[in-house]
């Protein structure tokens, strides 16, 4: 299927999804919201997918925020409307995916950019990477999850900096904080993040998607992540890829779980 805000490219089980709109620093209207939930479902329905890659057009964004002309004028009940809707048809909705997303940063990542790569599993930014949540400076707080996530991955503290400034972080300082597993040369972002995929690609999809339920455990009100992580543990058993791992490491070879 072809999008209008998209552009798709399935390199064997690896599928980049990158957001395509450069004159507007590729910011995040309700249609590429919904174009991104439409390609994300696929992508986790379908079983030749096992990793996906999400990064921005051009080498100035990632992702510049949010598309503001869309909500300027909105009501309270509007406003609360748009957050709960794009919890649900994204941010939220990445988070709980079964099949891990990389978020490859080039560039600006501000607001719901920003956001969207601290839904996904896993971040690595370009060296020229800026990172910010500047809502507050516009008269509004992050709406899309990033008082939460951001506090999780660099502590209260840092959280409160970031969010009361308004200001950007540069790539270094992101890494340092811990809001990024690596920063390297914009050139070489995306091909850490295809090396980082076929790394993922050789391990059990099973395995996979129940340690990353088991993670997200941790972070859900009233759930108990080490139950939850005895409960997947205990489902590994069940399954073909736990005989075709453990039988593979007892015969001396490499296992073969997407044959």
């Amino acid at each position: 299927m072809s999008y209008t805000n998209l552009l798709t490219e399935q390199k064997g089980q690896l599928l980049i999804i990158t957001i395509n709109r450069p004159n507007q620093l590729n910011a995040l209207n309700k249609a590429t919201i919904e174009e991104l939930n439409h390609v994300l479902a696929a992508a986790d329905a379908d079983k030749n997918t096992g990793v996906i890659i999400l990064t921005g057009s051009g080498e100035k964004a990632f992702v510049a925020g949010a598309d503001i002309k869309e909500f300027a004028d909105f009501s309270v009940e509007k406003g609360k409307e748009l957050s709960a809707a794009g919890h649900q048809l994204l941010f939220d909705f990445i988070e709980n995916l079964n099949t891990p997303v990389i978020a490859a940063v080039n560039g600006f990542a501000l607001g719901g950019g920003l956001e969207l790569a601290m839904a996904s599993h896993i971040r690595i930014a370009s060296d020229n990477a800026k990172m910010g949540l500047p809502e507050v400076s516009l008269g509004v707080i992050p709406g899309y999850g990033g008082t939460q996530r951001l506090a999780q991955l660099v502590g209260r503290g840092k959280a409160f900096e970031m969010v009361t400034t308004a200001g950007m972080i540069s790539a270094e300082d992101a890494l340092k904080w811990g809001l990024v597993n690596h920063v390297v040369p914009q050139a070489e972002l995306l091909p850490l993040a295809e090396k980082m995929a076929a790394k993922i690609l050789a391990n059990s999809p099973n395995a996979i998607a129940a340690a990353m339920r088991s993670i997200n455990a941790n972070y859900k009100d009233g759930v108990n992540g080490y139950k939850v992580e005895i409960e997947e543990f205990g489902k590994c058993f069940g399954t073909a890829e736990f005989k075709e791992g453990t039988g593979a490491f007892l015969e001396k070879r490499k296992p073969n779980f997407r044959g």
